[in-house]
This record gives structure tokens, sequence and C-alpha cells, in this order.
């Protein structure tokens, strides 16, 4: 046993280091399950705000449910438990999550208790300790994140990426059960992934019949969100109506988005570089006629309005006849006439009146008229 010294734990003490493997793997399914509730802000569709994933830690098969509480975990974990018992014929022997208090609840500890389920949970401040379920949360939101970039996709469609990210998951083979895809490993049955199409692509529905009129469309055109767990058939969401719709009767174009690219558009006067936009939020501009668009320089919209006064030494004199800009305008002025593009108007009496104006005098150069 080595001396400690006081003075340098309470000015360096750091914390120890966690294992880089993990150091248990379960032997059967079910032995012990790990739970993790992940947030966002943005609400779902569904107005949904969070969901809770459980990863059973011999399969790594995850099971993802929506919530829109955090209340709702111990009324997933109720339908979790008796959805993967009944399939795989064993119980629930361990659940592993973090100390959070959406997990003690009395309910959920009562319940615990009576079926026997022995609770582990990490320290506080460690969530190293439950990385297995954190590090399935991370690697989901970065697909989450990927998927709804490639599409240009609202962030509202977080939930339905998820949901398919967690269909795709259970079907790819991992390094962690042998180069067994998840849901193979827990059913030990082999899958078919020729179903598989891309998130987000465009999806024509067909409409049967009984929908439809002589001449109305035999298709409709939707966003592909996923597939159905309850039918054999393919998720599609219609954004102009909004609704959802389960469909196996579809044709897709994987390589278009409903939604366009952003568009980068140049600030040339303010010189602040490239500028991101998006094409389908440009407003348009239907005030007036446009400047063509020249040598990659931004449009410039019309005003919509004429001058109604004349700037003669350094005053403003307003007519409500004469709109003409003479020749001995600001530059100022003069610059705001070409930009706009706004013709000169000229009455006989202002004309005149400059004719008179550009008359030569002997003695004081140019004559003006009072």
């Amino acid at each position: 046993m080595s001396e400690v010294c006081e003075a340098c734990q309470l000015g360096k003490q750091a914390r120890h280091p966690f294992p880089v493997q993990t150091t248990h793997v379960s032997s059967k399914p079910l032995e012990m399950i790990h739970l993790d509730v992940w947030i966002i802000k943005t609400k779902s569709i569904g107005g949904c705000r969070y969901y809770v994933s459980f990863i059973d830690d011999h399969t790594r098969k995850v099971w993802v449910y929506f919530m829109k509480h955090k209340g709702e975990v111990f009324q997933h974990f109720l339908n979790f438990k008796i959805m993967v018992e009944k399939e795989k014929g064993v119980s629930i022997k361990c659940l592993r999550s973090n100390g959070g208090g959406k997990y003690f609840s009395n309910e959920f500890s009562e319940y615990l208790k009576e079926h026997g389920i022995q609770r582990k949970y990490s320290c506080s401040y460690s969530p190293q300790q439950n990385g297995i379920a954190k590090r399935k949360n991370r690697h989901i939101a970065e697909i989450t994140r990927a998927m709804l970039n490639e599409k240009n996709l609202p962030n509202y469609f977080w939930a339905k990426a998820i949901a398919t990210i967690v269909y795709i998951m259970n079907r790819t083979p991992i390094a962690t059960v042998h180069d067994m895809t998840p849901k193979e490993k827990f059913t030990g049955k082999r899958l078919d992934v020729s179903h598989l199409k891309v998130f987000g692509c465009i999806a024509y529905v067909h409409v049967p019949n009984e929908r439809r009129l002589k001449l109305d469309p035999k298709a409709e055109k939707c966003i592909f969100i996923g597939y159905s767990l309850e039918q054999k058939g393919y998720r599609c969401f219609n954004p102009s109506t909004r609704k959802l719709q389960v469909s196996r009767d579809v044709v897709f174009d994987e390589m278009v988005s409903w939604y366009p690219p952003l568009k980068i558009v140049k600030d040339v006067e303010a010189g602040n570089g490239d500028v991101p936009s998006n094409v389908e939020q440009e407003s348009q501009l239907i005030s007036g006629p446009q400047e063509s668009s020249i040598s990659g320089f931004s449009i410039t919209p019309w005003k919509g309005r004429l001058r109604s006064s004349n700037i003669i030494d350094g005053s403003s004199q307003t007519s409500s006849r004469n709109l003409h800009v003479d020749d001995e305008s600001s530059d100022s002025e003069k610059s705001v006439g070409e930009e706009s593009r706004i013709p000169s108007i000229t009455t006989p009496g202002a004309w005149m009146a400059k004719k008179v104006l550009k008359t030569p005098n002997n003695n004081n150069g140019v004559q003006r008229s009072t």
C-alpha cells in the first residue's frame, strides 16, 4: 500500500479511465436489456419529442418507441417486455440504464421487484457506464442527420427517419455478433433485403379504381418515409395533403427529392461571399419589371414608384407637374434613376425652363429662370 498525499488529491485528482472494450457480453437473448431516452426540441409529424430505445445485449437488436412525454417510458417497457418474451419464450433478467428519475418511479420499481428483474444503472455523471445505449443513440443521430440532408427533408421527419434507420440497422451485419445481422441472430432466420429503398425519395403510389374517376391520375406523388411493421407495404407521406398511407403498389424515383436543394446566391454588393438560400422558399417579386441577371449579379427588383422632386442649388422643391430630372441634378439622384430604369417625363413648360437654364450669359455664365 502506497501513501496518499492529501494535498495532491485535493488539487490534482482526475477521473479513472473507463474500459475501452465491453468486459461482459450476454450468452443468451434477453439476459440484459440496455435502454436510454433520446430528446430533441423539434416535434415530429405525430407531435413526439422523445424516443426510448431498447437494445438486447446478446444480439444487439434495437427497438424504439416514440413518446410525447418522458413519463411514457414505463408503459412502453411493458409493451416491449410482453412482445419479446412472447416471441423468444424467455424472460428479461436484467435491465441497465442511467440514473434518471424516469426509470425510478414507484410504479416502475415495484414492477421490477414483482417480476424478479434485476436493475443496474450507471453512477452519477458517468454515461460511459451505459455506453452501449449511448453509442447506439449517437450512431442513430448521425445517420438521421445524413438521411435528412441527403434529400433536403425538414427536421420534423426525424421520427420517420429513425424508425427507418433502426429497421435497416437490424438487417445490417455487425462485428459484435460475428458478422451476422441482429435480427438474424435474434430470430435465427435469414432475411431478404431486396425491398429496401432510399429514404426520402419520390414515391408514386397507385390509386385504386375505387378511389378515382375516369380521368383522374392513376398515381399520387408522395415521399417514401419507411416500412410498415404491421402491413407488407411501404409508408408514404403526401406533403400537400399531409396524409400518410401504406401501399404495396409503389414506383420509386430514388434519385429525386421532393424538396429542391439549397441554391448558392452571391451577395456582390455586401461582399459577404456565398449565401445559401432555399429555392422553394424564395419570395416571388412581382411588383414590377426586373433587371436581367448579368455576369452572376443578383436580380434587383423595380421599386415601383416615380420621383416627384427636383434638386436645384442644394434645396428640394416639389412640383406636381414637372417630374423630369435635369442634367444638373446630383450624382446620387441620377444613379437612382439609372438603377431603377425610370423614364424621364418632360412637359413643355419644363422643356422651356431647361432651355433657358442652359442659355449662356456674358457675365454670370449660366442663367437660371426665377
